[in-house]
């Protein structure tokens, strides 16, 4: 199979399987992630196949929507890279990029490294933040039924891997827990440079909200 037919099978696969998914992880959040993966992958010297299926593949079972089992996403890429034919060694590496593109909190490493992880990672990450990151924070927060700010609760910013997979605390939080942070997490140049836009957005946004939150404005 060529690389555009197998890329064209691998989007139809990602929209049959996220058709019901929730609106901040579903293939709208993945065709944002593959245009973010592309064009960071003009600049870097790259396996841009990897690139590309990764990205498309990234989030077909996110943990998050499976009671927190993380084996369900690489186990369901690995089936349907496995029934196109792919080659073992272009699976495993996507399957590595799989399992190791998530924030998890923040505090857990990567066990895996290539330009290819670094790229499609930080195509994930821009989709976090900015004004997207905005609309899906909130997004999600509606859809697990969260409070949208309480001054009495503070972020936790020291959350181990669990703590933050169990993590219910209000909406608000989550910009210091986790999209905030990323500005500092880019690997790739181009990642940084869309990252610090997307990030001054952010502050601007939160700066307003207490604002009108305490009635200054």
């Amino acid at each position: 199979m060529s690389i555009t037919n197998l890329i064209d099978q691998t989007i139809e696969f990602v929209k049959t399987a996220l058709a019901q998914a929730e609106g901040g992880h579903d293939w709208f959040h993945i065709e944002r992630v593959y245009k973010n993966a592309l064009l960071i992958a003009a600049s870097e010297n790259c396996d841009l196949e990897i690139v590309q299926l990764s990205a498309l593949l990234h989030d077909i079972a996110d943990s998050k929507f499976h009671n927190g089992n993380e084996t369900i996403g690489p186990k369901t890429a690995r089936t349907f890279l496995e029934a196109q034919n792919v080659s073992s060694e272009t699976i495993d590496h996507v399957i590595a990029i799989i399992e190791n593109i998530s924030f998890k909190g923040g505090r857990v490493e990567r066990k895996f490294s290539s330009i290819e992880l670094d790229i499609v990672q930080d195509a994930d990450r821009l989709d976090a933040i900015g004004a997207i990151g905005i609309a899906r924070t909130f997004n999600y927060g509606g859809f697990k039924n969260r409070t949208l700010y309480n001054p009495e609760i503070a972020p936790n910013l020291s959350m181990t891997k669990e703590e933050y997979k169990k993590n219910e605390a209000p909406t608000i939080n989550h910009f210091y827990e986790k999209l905030l942070l990323l500005k500092d997490k880019m690997n790739t140049e181009t990642g940084k440079q869309i990252a610090q836009e997307r990030h001054r957005y952010m502050e601007g946004f939160l700066e307003q909200f207490y604002a009108e939150w305490e009635g200054r404005k």
